[in-house]
């Protein structure tokens, strides 16, 4: 597979949309495990955020695991609005796994949210969500060789950062080579520039009241928490997707990878939605090029 530029993307999407949306799929009955704890019980710091969903289909064998974290901007993100979206994946014959983790201050959101952590926690509670499915495929039936991981905003950092950085897994013996492929979709990489950004820009008291919030005061440690400074361990296939919003933050990861001489790299940009309406899309649409898109990328590497 070829890194795909986007502007080729215009074409496929318009092909796409003729040849694959609209066409009969095979949809698969589901049971749901809701609330699973991922921690042991004297490892758990808040047992209302730490757990997560998991989706499975029914009459299928040897199906792949997508692990999902969804967005929120790292501080108010809820696992259970994610069903939606994975509940659509899931009944095209994959498992889907949407994870809680705690959660950072938002007082610029919310005055009473005044209360959390900050990073390395949020993805430490990824990586102890990873090594729980990692253990237990046998046990709900998906195959723990076909670990997929993704996420959208404040997720699609968490995704890329623990695919890309091994620390997080080397705590419980694993690495970062047990995923098939990564779907980070409308995120931010390079948590200095989004940084910079906030304080240079409109609303410098975000870069206190939310970057700081979530990654700390001291701003050298930003680039310890930015998935764009692991680069070099890109092995396995990207799916890059972003809103019209987004479009900055992932540019600069797309070209960053560029920099590199790794090819297994789709890009997708939805020039024509918003943050919200990607999100929307991807989770209620009846049909959505962008879900089909993951959907494919899953599929088809499963068979790799």
């Amino acid at each position: 597979m070829k890194y795909i530029r986007k502007e080729i993307w215009v074409i496929i999407f318009i092909m796409f949309s003729y040849v694959s949306i609209g066409q009969t799929t095979k949809t698969y009955e589901l049971l749901e495990f809701p609330n699973l704890s991922y921690l042991e019980q004297s490892e758990i710091a808040n047992d209302s955020l730490q757990k997560l969903n998991l989706i499975i289909p029914q009459g299928v064998d040897n199906y792949p695991l997508f692990i999902w974290i969804g967005g929120g901007a790292w501080s108010y993100g809820d696992k259970n609005q994610e069903m939606d979206f994975a509940k659509l994946l899931a009944k095209r014959g994959m498992a889907v796994a949407s994870i809680g983790h705690r959660l950072s201050p938002a007082i610029w959101r919310d005055s009473t949210l005044k209360t959390g952590i900050t990073h390395p926690k949020h993805i430490e509670d990824i990586a102890a969500s990873v090594k729980w499915l990692h253990d237990n495929a046998k046990l709900y039936g998906y195959n723990k060789k076909k670990i997929f991981i993704g996420g959208y905003s404040s997720g699609a950092h968490l995704a890329a950062l623990i695919s890309l950085d091994s620390s997080y897994l080397s705590k419980y013996g694993l690495n970062t080579t047990i995923f098939k492929g990564v779907v980070p979709i409308s995120g931010t990489y390079d948590i200095n520039n989004y940084y910079k950004v906030f304080l240079n820009g409109n609303s410098p008291e975000l870069a206190e009241h939310h970057v700081k919030a979530v990654f700390g005061n001291d701003v050298t440690n930003y680039t310890q928490a930015s998935p764009v400074n692991y680069l070099e361990n890109l092995s396995f296939p990207m799916l890059l997707m972003c809103d019209n919003n987004l479009y900055n933050y992932t540019n600069l990861f797309e070209d960053k990878i560029r920099e590199t001489n790794f090819r297994e790299v789709q890009v997708v940009y939805a020039y024509n939605l918003t943050h919200g309406e990607l999100w929307k899309n991807l989770s209620y649409a009846d049909t959505s090029i962008y879900r089909e898109l993951i959907i494919d990328f899953i599929d088809k590497q499963s068979i790799q």
